[in-house]
């Protein structure tokens, strides 16, 4: 035969696409840690959600895509009148869960935030149970859609445990569009063939750039890049359950696949990785771990590296608020992944770019005591010039300890110190926190802080006894569980 054809002998699945749908398909959750931390998860989510409806600049980008638009059991968007298809309606969720950066976290070698995936369950499981009863079938439970978070989580967090996209300058919201694919195609009933056809496709889709994450160009697209993925997962399910074949061998087709057309080379000098490194790290089997030990966001809606750094600011606050005119500088001491993605110096552009940059998170509350979403806005930065004075006198060093615990299994960290120094010689103390609010480590102190999160949400859009009847049932796990999807939905319509 000729070296110059190729060999067309159409392989097997890839095995990793193979585990994920066997783990999708098979896999039955036992864990009742899992389980409560998915419910804390899934109203935190829905109330972030909420509270990115009072920003317009989320909101113009909800809604059909033809205006009028009518859709029988159209999928509703939570705060909203809105019923739209399933696959715009994931676009719209995942859009404001994410908008303000106040949602769930997960860092290893990968970052992201594994509740976007509520985006395309939520619309899914809405629609569908708006339409099972019709046809002789019971609708989809909130039990449902509390597995089908925990999976997703899972999916996400453990692909990202070992295998880091951002060093070859892929987005995270990669694993975003495979989790969402993977339970959705469950959620609606797809076989085997047809998830793994799904799946396939996810990986052979252009995957988005982190450009829009970084300095110079970081912008208003990390705050929709999640709700576009999680669409996109719906409509390549829709597709593959029409028929569609799917792509076997789409991770490792030599030339052709994904890790030697995207995971082969790093974006700092493109050098080739040796072969053996191309291919996906997964050293655990898939269960219930990501959920267990998720990160909330509690106390900041602020990208999660900065956490820790916030929260040293604020115990600082009393101490330097009244001698911000006194400060000489302000050392920062942190980890390899915060002054990677988040260390920045310069103008900021807009608010996407001040909630990643990590000075811009430890001076405002230096400086007042607090940090929220409305301390991103151009009003508020533009009337408050003592923020970009406190970031020209930082300094941002790394601890290699910090570094080190920040990918140890059994610790996490995500550790930041700050300590001030003044004009006259005198400093404050050093204040350094390791483990941020929203941590494993910190779950009996932050929980009762996340209902509270969640009660205020809450209140920004629904009168009193609506904001009632959803926190009783956030309290009642059992009826929570055996609540149908639709029903649950139509308690945060408008």
């Amino acid at each position: 035969m000729s070296a110059n054809v190729d060999l067309n002998q159409r392989p097997d699945y890839d095995p990793e696409l193979q585990a994920i749908a066997d783990y999708v398909l098979d896999y039955r959750i036992e864990s009742q840690e899992a389980l409560d931390t998915a419910r804390h998860c899934l109203m935190d989510t829905l109330g972030c959600g909420l509270l990115a409806l009072r920003f317009p600049e989320c909101t113009k980008h909800l809604g059909p895509l033809v205006e009028g638009t009518f859709v029988p059991n159209g999928a509703r968007v939570p705060g909203t009148q809105l019923r739209l298809d399933p696959v715009k309606a994931a676009w719209d969720i995942g859009c404001i869960i994410r908008w303000l950066d106040y949602n769930d976290t997960w860092l290893a070698a990968e970052w992201g935030h594994p509740s976007d995936n509520l985006g395309a369950i939520l619309a899914v499981a809405d629609h569908a149970s708006q339409q099972r009863p019709a046809k002789g079938h019971p609708p989809l439970f909130m039990r449902d859609v509390l597995e089908a978070m925990i999976m997703a989580h899972e999916i996400q967090g453990v692909l990202a445990l070992e295998n880091s996209f951002n060093r070859v300058g892929l987005d995270h919201v990669v694993l975003v569009k495979v989790a969402s694919t993977a339970v959705v195609a469950k959620l609606m009933g797809a076989s085997r063939e047809q998830l793994l056809s799904a799946l396939s496709h996810a990986f052979v889709d252009g995957q988005s750039l982190r450009t829009y994450r970084h300095a110079p160009n970081a912008g208003s697209r990390k705050s929709w890049a999640a709700g576009d993925a999680t669409s996109r997962a719906v409509r390549l399910v829709d597709i593959a359950m029409r028929g569609e074949m799917g792509i076997p061998g789409v991770l490792s087709a030599p030339q052709w696949g994904f890790y030697d057309v995207l995971f082969s080379k790093t974006n700092k000098d493109q050098a080739i990785k040796p072969e053996a490194e191309r291919r996906f790290r997964v050293e655990q089997d898939y269960g219930s771990y990501v959920m267990e030990n998720v990160l909330f966001k509690i106390s900041f809606p602020a990208e999660f590296h900065a956490q820790t750094a916030a929260e040293a600011a604020v115990t600082l606050h009393p101490q330097v608020c009244d001698r911000l005119n006194e400060i000489e500088r302000i050392v920062v001491t942190t980890h390899e992944s915060a002054i990677r993605i988040i260390s920045k110096a310069g103008e900021l552009a807009n608010p996407a770019d001040r909630d990643h940059c990590l000075q811009y998170m430890i001076a405002v509350p230096l400086a007042f005591g607090d940090l929220t979403a409305e301390h991103y806005e151009d009003d508020f930065h533009l009337a408050n010039p003592i923020i970009d004075r406190l970031r020209d006198k930082m300094e941002v060093i790394e601890d290699e300890r910090y570094s080190r615990d920040y990918h140890q299994a059994d610790k996490r960290s995500i550790a930041n110190a700050v300590q001030v120094f003044f004009s006259d010689g005198t400093h404050t103390e050093k204040v350094a926190v390791e483990y941020p609010l929203g941590h494993r480590r910190r779950r009996e102190e932050g929980i009762p802080l996340l209902k509270k999160k969640f009660r205020h949400n809450l209140a920004t859009r629904f009168p009193a006894q609506r904001c009632e009847q959803i926190l009783a049932l956030y309290e009642d796990e059992a009826r929570l569980a055996s609540m149908p999807v639709d029903a649950f939905v139509g308690l945060w319509a408008i």
